[in-house]
């Protein structure tokens, strides 16, 4: 469970802008301690828990980038084209101890190793053989197609820092330099449930002024995506008491608690009262549209552990939004990955748009190529945080930061798209 104190957060203002939630993530929540060793065929999307040093050099030793001939550069004439005795062949795999002397060259295959002597490589496509020679060109650089050894990785460098999520290249990676286990930082557990008199589960029978649930079906999926282990708690009726029973027998088996409804101001939106009664809430207002009203506090569980917890709104889109830009953050936190950084790639507007200031807006849009050749985002025709199609219709979001007002067409903006949000 997380090492958590009830001012984790330390957070007392009306509205957490996003960039001091995540400083604040940084500073003062500790990732799970448990370390797992997992070998490279379960490590994908774990968390690396200490740093890993290179073993061995890669590549290994000197070798050929290219199939065609090795030769010394100091027999090359600097003006005219060069013909050389073809000494040998070499292949990729091959033991040897051939040494390549004045005015010869190697036939060379792609990975084999550098004969002794030779120090640049001409492709095969360049040359001319004939009669056991070959025939190079004029104004090849020294060292052209060598590969040196230990220059994609030395020896004793780190290659995969702590914190680092690992993808299909950084296991292959470290399989490249032989290591065959990684220690990770155990998954974090998320517990995930609704709340709503009018939320149902899908397939259920539904009343005519009820609604199925798809925010804890969206929110165990991205959980999921991001690595975490899942307890899918249901859907709480709006009960204070029975809310913070749940809260706190989640707390007690999970490192965070993710729920969607309940959090805004209503009479009938019982979270915070419930929080209040078993842990801290932190703060439960972010400057970010859509999904302003986030709550974000500590499930006290005893000994001085507890359970992060985090309550969404309980529209869809709004769920989304606060989920990759609130809750990853954080679980990134937990689990010991470094933070995610977020590269908003320039587009042009194809819209005119305005917003208030002093708050971070989150525009669903869809990228299309126009005329001249640029890269444009249409803005959905649908701004409504329960739109769920805005989601499906679109490619990404535009960021607008929050000095900024007014949009006009033809202005650069910085689009996220789904794939990188969720990621």
């Amino acid at each position: 469970m997380a090492q958590l104190t009830d001012d984790c957060f330390a957070f007392s203002g009306p509205l957490l802008r996003l960039d001091d939630m995540e400083r604040l993530i940084g500073e003062r929540i500790t990732p799970v301690a448990q370390i797992e060793h997992v070998p490279l065929h379960g490590a994908r999307d774990r968390v690396v828990a200490a740093g890993i040093k290179a073993p061995v050099n890669l590549p290994p030793f000197d070798n050929s980038a290219v199939d065609g001939y090795a030769v010394r550069h100091a027999d090359l004439r600097p003006t005219d084209d060069t013909t050389l005795k073809i000494s040998g062949r070499l292949t990729a795999g091959a033991r040897t101890n051939l040494v390549l002397k004045p005015g010869e060259a190697v036939r060379i295959f792609t990975g084999a190793a550098m004969p002794k002597g030779a120090d640049t490589v001409f492709m095969q496509e360049d040359v001319t053989v004939e009669n056991n020679q070959v025939t190079v060109p004029k104004g090849l650089k020294l060292g052209a197609n060598r590969r040196l050894v230990g220059e994609d990785v030395p020896a004793g460098a780190v290659v995969l820092p702590a914190g680092t999520v690992l993808d299909a290249q950084h296991i292959a990676l470290a399989a490249a330099l032989g290591i065959t286990e990684i220690d990770v930082r155990r998954r974090v557990n998320v517990a995930v449930f609704s709340t709503g008199d009018e939320v149902v589960e899908p397939g259920m029978a539904r009343s005519d002024f009820a609604v199925f649930d798809s925010n804890r079906v969206l929110l165990i999926e991205l959980l999921k995506r991001l690595g975490a282990v899942v307890s899918d708690l249901g859907i709480l009726a709006d009960d204070p008491e029975q809310l913070s029973g749940k809260l706190r027998e989640a707390a007690a088996g999970h490192d965070l608690v993710v729920t969607s409804g309940g959090v805004s101001t209503g009479e009938a939106d019982h979270i915070r009262s419930a929080l209040e009664r078993v842990g801290n809430v932190v703060f439960w207002r972010v400057a970010i549209k859509p999904g302003r009203p986030v709550a974000m506090g500590v499930i006290r569980a005893g000994g001085g552990e507890g359970a992060a917890f985090v309550g969404l709104p309980g529209n869809p889109v709004a769920v989304f939004v606060t989920f990759v830009r609130v809750v990853k953050p954080l679980l990134r936190r937990l689990s010991g990955a470094r933070p995610d950084r977020l590269v908003p790639l320039p587009v042009r507007a194809a819209f005119a748009y305005k917003k208030k200031k002093d708050r971070r807006e989150y525009v669903r849009v869809a990228l299309q190529r126009a005329a001249d050749g640029e890269i444009e985002a249409v803005k959905h025709p649908q701004d409504g945080a329960g739109i769920l199609t805005s989601l499906t219709e679109t490619d990404g979001l535009l960021e607008l930061p929050e000095d900024v007002t007014i949009i006009e067409p033809g202005a650069r903006v910085g689009f996220l798209s789904y794939a990188a949000l969720v990621s």
